[in-house]
């Protein structure tokens, strides 16, 4: 019996590939799955990774209204209960964008043994999250250059006037400048067709506390982008002084580089991903 059960260890280990590199790609604030198409054609026919990307509550596919999502770990539910639903032996290098990046910092709290690395892509990068007028300063975009915060958004205010917004959503008339102004025309198309109101009272409800010493097991990379509008260069750089990451690269490139930059951001994705070893801290 004791053999039987070894065999079907082993055969388990060979079929969710223990080795391969397996990517879950989580998108920013108003984004979906669909933002990474390029990204995992390019991750699973060049590099030869299983790729995974999800939809978070009230983003890409998802049914639910931005509106009545109100908590960030409702917001984070399927990242979650994804990580939960891993065998217990696997690991998966966890890439986030944007807003992204709290989600990723939020499962290497309560998952750190199912990350072998975790990616912020021109991302939110605050180990506790949202709990100082400086994570405030560093982490949430100033779109102020652009004009007055309700000239550049659309706003819902689900719970009365009074109170924080519940989405937001850059308006479409501002998207192509300030996000994707690098990035080619079809792509800020598609994006203008498929982005959906953000739930931001979630996002800035997000708060991080156990597990900070497992964290930190976990070796983390930044990729800066050079001309972004959104997490402006002097945020992540404020960003990686305060919790720094194991290596720093930088793209020439918008805000969202799997539209402006995918053979370079995938090219560094898999570096990361090969050189993991070399990063343990």
């Amino acid at each position: 019996m004791g053999e039987e059960v070894v065999e079907k260890q082993i055969l388990e280990e060979k079929m969710i590939g223990k080795d391969e590199l397996h990517f879950v790609l989580v998108h920013g604030i108003g984004g979906g799955a669909w933002c990474w198409y390029k990204l995992r054609c390019l991750l699973e026919n060049s590099g030869g990774c299983k790729v995974t990307c999800l939809d978070l509550k009230a983003s890409g596919i998802d049914p639910a209204d931005a509106n009545s999502v109100l908590s960030f770990d409702d917001y984070n539910k399927p990242l979650i209960d994804f990580l939960a639903s891993l065998p217990h032996n696997q690991q998966v290098i966890l890439v986030g964008h944007s807003a992204g990046g709290l989600s990723v910092t939020d499962a290497s709290h309560k998952f750190p043994q199912k990350i072998s690395l975790a990616i912020y892509v021109s991302a939110t990068m605050l180990k506790t999250g949202f709990n100082s007028e400086q994570d405030i300063k560093d982490g949430v975009p100033d779109l102020s250059d652009f004009g007055e915060v309700f000239e550049v958004y659309d706003a819902v205010f689900g719970l009365g006037l009074t109170e924080t917004p519940t989405s937001l959503l850059v308006k479409k008339e501002f998207q192509r400048e300030i996000i994707y102004q690098m990035s080619p025309c079809e792509d800020s198309t598609l994006a203008a067709m498929l982005l959906r109101p953000g739930p931001i009272k979630a996002l800035l409800n997000a708060r991080f506390q156990e597990g900070e010493d497992d964290v930190e097991r976990i070796p983390r990379i930044y990729i800066r982008s050079m001309h972004d509008n959104v997490v402006k260069p002097v945020q992540q750089d404020a960003m990686i002084k305060r919790w720094p990451a194991a290596a720093v690269y930088t793209l020439e490139c918008d805000h969202s580089p799997f539209f402006s930059a995918p053979f370079m951001l995938s090219g560094l994705l898999l570096r990361a991903a090969t050189s993991l070893g070399m990063l343990k801290y």
